[in-house]
């Protein structure tokens, strides 16, 4: 009995033995993989994980001299009185609004365009229909505002001429806030709507030819194969781009609203992201302005993961 006993208990041990002298077997094995993607990781340490530390001046009264460590805690001062300000639920409103509207359009505009260039006969078509799509996107904010600005100038801008060539009256549209968010949202519709759909082909180029002859062989017509193929076949695919951009909606981007806003269009114009940069840099309240960041940020990370969980219960595909 006691040298069956000890058997066992060799046996038991075994398997522990192999797994502590196994344990950076895989680093060792694939270390040429680990330096090529260190650069990247030191990136992300150094730029976006590092920096985290500096977050706590949100919930101190920071002063320059004193340093980071030096600076006096205040606590949730700053929250309470962003939370309390005039501006809170302007700025909560303009950023819902714009990331909404530009969700709302921006993002089923790709898809469609993926689907009619997918469906296209002539390889020719195709090309210079993609082509046309893409340029946008390599243009500079600052390039894009001021083609805006042309385009809908009161005066010279194509727009209103055509406006005016129909009876009507020139608009002024830059400096109506009515009109912001409809310009901000279809100008980024143009930019980016053809380089959103790269994804998009990529995923309609993975599905199965047999599909379309199955559905062809059954009598389905162009519009259904699209409808019970195609979208099927991209669904996992929208699912996560609908999730990644759920988890920035409060996240609009600075430069082009600073670039497009002015004095006239602040009503409907004035962001979280453009408060933040006016009351940090501009009127140099680093923590006030850091704890709204943190505030939007906080916000956005309660929808993606939100959104996340919603997606994987409902359609059983999630980012994890």
């Amino acid at each position: 009995m006691d040298q069956v006993s000890l058997n066992e208990r060799n046996i038991q041990a075994r398997p522990q033995h192999k797994r502590k002298r196994n344990v950076f077997t895989p680093f060792l094995r694939n270390w040429e993989l680990y330096v090529i993607i260190s650069p990247v990781l030191a990136y992300y340490l150094i730029f976006e994980y590092f920096p985290m530390y500096g977050v706590q001046i949100a919930f101190k009264n920071f002063v320059a001299t004193k340093g980071i460590w030096g600076s006096p805690w205040v606590g949730f001062r700053h929250f309470e009185r962003f939370f309390d300000s005039y501006y809170f639920w302007r700025l909560i409103k303009n950023t819902l609004g714009i990331s909404l509207f530009q969700l709302a359009v921006g993002f089923p505009v790709p898809i469609l365009l993926a689907l009619m260039i997918n469906e296209a006969k002539s390889k020719w078509f195709k090309k210079t229909v993609q082509t046309v799509t893409y340029a946008p996107h390599f243009l500079s904010t600052v390039v894009l505002v001021g083609m805006v600005v042309i385009f809908l100038s009161p005066q010279s801008g194509i727009v209103n001429q055509i406006i005016v060539l129909f009876g009507g009256q020139p608009i002024l549209f830059m400096i109506e806030p009515s009109w912001f968010k409809t310009i901000y949202v279809t100008s980024g519709v143009w930019q980016q709507m053809g380089w959103s759909s790269i994804i998009y082909l990529a995923a309609l180029a993975g599905i199965d030819p047999q599909l379309h002859e199955a559905a062809k062989v059954d009598g389905a017509t162009r519009l259904q194969r699209i409808w019970h193929v195609n979208l099927p076949g991209i669904m996992p695919t929208i699912v996560i781009l609908l999730i990644l951009n759920m988890g920035s909606i409060m996240g609009v981007g600075f430069e082009k609203i600073y670039l497009m806003q002015n004095d006239l269009t602040l009503e409907s114009s004035e962001v979280i992201s453009t408060y933040v940069y006016k009351s940090g840099i501009i009127q140099a309240q680093y923590s006030f302005s850091a704890a709204v960041g943190l505030f939007n940020s906080v916000i956005n990370m309660i929808l993606l993961v939100a959104v996340n969980y919603i997606a994987r219960r409902l359609n059983e595909t999630s980012l994890w």
